[in-house]
């Protein structure tokens, strides 16, 4: 753990996230096509990850995002695992995170530096694009009873924070916030939004509200979006549940769930005007998702001195 926390962190200035875990381990040479995603290399080549991390932490990031995002009991029993294979797999996305965080500060690099454990979405298990589309056909009850189990193991591993990430759906979210309930464990819950919608089309006040009032919730955003998508639904969840904002937004680019590959341009997702807004509109926790690399955080880092 760090010696302060994450939220008194964002009480004393803009907080940096990392970027694109699966998008900087393919430019490390590997092959995430599969449905595990980037959690096959949990097993696979759990040194890469380390050096992913790394490479986010040595461009200025102060929080390393685990690679669990797709880690899930239903997703690896598919592929032949134990329930106890899963949870040990688990386990060590938080600890290839704080290998990392140790050799940077062997390194002597001594900031405080965050663990945020990674919990995607429903859809995220599913692998067909459905994270961006919710409406699962699930219950909040089944929604809950899905994510409790992992979260029980990552909130015992060590890890920070526990980052409820790329939520496209309201009953998700609620599904989320009893699940967390009783784990002692802070969290962020961020939505994939579209346009002043989110993924499955529910109005943006709502969904902001969901958290409001919970105590466990230290941030409440957007990642996994475009860029262009965000000031004003910052600023929404800021007036809205009080809480700081955290936003992390894609490069710009499109996924094609069919194709399984990245469409369109990037959009200068740090650009200094665009920055500029999000500060002001509240956002309290900066990084970057899908296509965002460490240089970009790096070009993000050098301009948060002169906004904060």
């Amino acid at each position: 753990m760090s010696g302060t926390s994450l939220e008194a962190a964002v009480d004393h200035g803009t907080v940096v996230l990392d970027g694109g875990l699966a998008t900087q381990l393919e430019a490390q040479g590997h092959d995430l096509s599969d449905q595990l995603w980037s959690a096959r290399l949990l097993e696979d080549a759990p040194e890469a990850i380390v050096d992913a991390h790394l490479a986010f932490f040595r461009a200025g990031a102060q929080v390393a995002t685990t690679a669990s995002y797709q880690a899930t009991f239903e997703g690896f029993a598919a592929h032949g695992h134990t329930a106890e294979q899963t949870a040990e797999l688990l386990r060590r996305s938080v600890t290839l995170a704080a290998t990392a965080r140790e050799r940077l500060h062997a390194e002597g690099d001594g900031r405080p530096l965050w663990i945020a454990a990674s919990v995607g979405p429903y859809g995220a298990m599913l692998a067909d694009g459905s994270e961006y589309r919710g409406r699962y056909g699930r219950s909040v009850a089944e929604l809950t009873r899905f994510h409790r189990p992992r979260l029980e193991v990552l909130a015992e591993a060590g890890a920070d924070v526990l980052a409820l990430e790329t939520v496209p759906d309201i009953d998700e979210a609620t599904a989320l916030m009893a699940a967390i309930d009783g784990l002692g464990k802070p969290a962020w819950l961020s939505y994939t939004i579209e346009g002043d919608r989110t993924r499955a089309g529910q109005p943006l006040d709502e969904a902001f509200s969901v958290p409001k009032g919970i105590d466990a919730i230290i941030a409440v955003g957007i990642n996994c979006s475009a860029p262009t998508d965000l000031t004003d639904a910052i600023r929404l969840a800021h007036d809205i549940t009080g809480k700081p904002v955290i936003v992390y937004p894609n490069s710009g680019e499109g996924w094609d769930p069919v194709a399984r590959s990245w469409t369109g341009t990037s959009d200068s997702t740090f650009a200094p005007d665009r920055l500029h807004a999000w500060l002001s509109a509240g956002a309290g926790l900066v990084g970057g998702c899908c296509r965002v690399r460490p240089a970009d955080i790096a070009a993000l880092t050098d301009l948060i001195p002169a906004e904060s």
